[in-house]
């Protein structure tokens, strides 16, 4: 696909939060301490679907290119198991050289399911499981080619009414698929702090480190950014933007600052 794919998934991005903002705004009212903080717990207990997206004007290496990843991500608790399905729609530089084009489509969809170790209500929640990641993408570049398997530690502390934070820890690795392709071992570390300004609105970092261990590469970003929690009868919505700027990496093609923004959407 061309160039204009790229901007073409942000114009969709867009239009999804503001149709979706737009049709919670009659019935919206402010939220519950309750709920703000669980707005942005990766363990909450709620079914949930969010869609996020990536935007990266500037890659490491590649001065000319652009880079954009669309999530579509839902979560189901079953029990004390939370369980969340992620599907990337990525858009990439092509690999020809001196091509201008892009290519986009779908990526690997990755699932986790974690335990959830601590008692409900617990002011701290922690949760354990395995991870599975599956080559599902429509293009060699969009994808591992591989079936990787791994596991999610989480953690998420709601003590306070003024500044919750926790982090995610994923491995995954592969086991089988095409055997044409490099084998993945791949560590993803993030780190949340969330600073509650008052009536919904608050403050955000919730950057993403990445640690390739086969290729020895790595990206490590830092975030600030702000978000709107808006609750009605039967959802909670939690909107926000966070601009992130890499401190560390090694490696071509690394984002050198990314636009994280996007909607979460907790049903009661």
């Amino acid at each position: 696909m061309n160039g204009t794919t790229l901007h073409a998934t942000n114009r969709l991005a867009a239009i999804l939060v503001a149709v979706v903002l737009t049709a919670s705004v009659a019935s919206a009212q402010q939220p519950t301490e309750e709920e703000l903080k669980q707005a942005n717990n990766p363990l909450a207990n709620f079914v949930a679907f969010n869609v996020q997206d990536y935007y990266v004007p500037e890659l490491y290496g590649l001065p000319d290119d652009t880079s954009n990843t669309l999530w579509l991500r839902g979560v189901v608790p079953v029990g004390r198991w939370i369980i969340r399905a992620s599907a990337p729609v990525p858009t990439v530089p092509s690999s020809d050289p001196g091509s201008l084009d892009s290519i986009s489509g779908l990526g690997d969809i990755n699932a986790f399911a974690a335990y959830v170790l601590t008692k409900p209500g617990a002011g701290r929640t922690i949760g354990v499981g395995p991870l599975l990641a599956m080559p599902t993408a429509t293009d060699d570049a969009l994808g591992s080619g591989k079936w990787q398997g791994g596991a999610a530690a989480l953690v998420f502390d709601m003590t306070s009414q003024k500044v919750q934070w926790g982090s995610l820890l994923t491995w995954q690795g592969s086991f089988a698929g095409d055997d044409d392709r490099d084998e993945t071992s791949l560590l993803a570390f993030q780190p949340f702090i969330l600073f509650q300004l008052g009536k919904g609105t608050y403050l955000r970092s919730t950057p993403i480190w990445v640690y390739n261990l086969e290729q020895s590469t790595y990206n490590m970003p830092i975030g600030l950014g702000i978000g709107k929690v808006v609750s009605t009868d039967n959802k909670v919505y939690n909107l926000f933007i966070e601009p992130q700027f890499t401190f560390l990496h090694r490696g071509v093609g690394q984002p050198a600052l990314q636009i994280f923004f996007g909607i979460n959407v907790q049903f009661k």
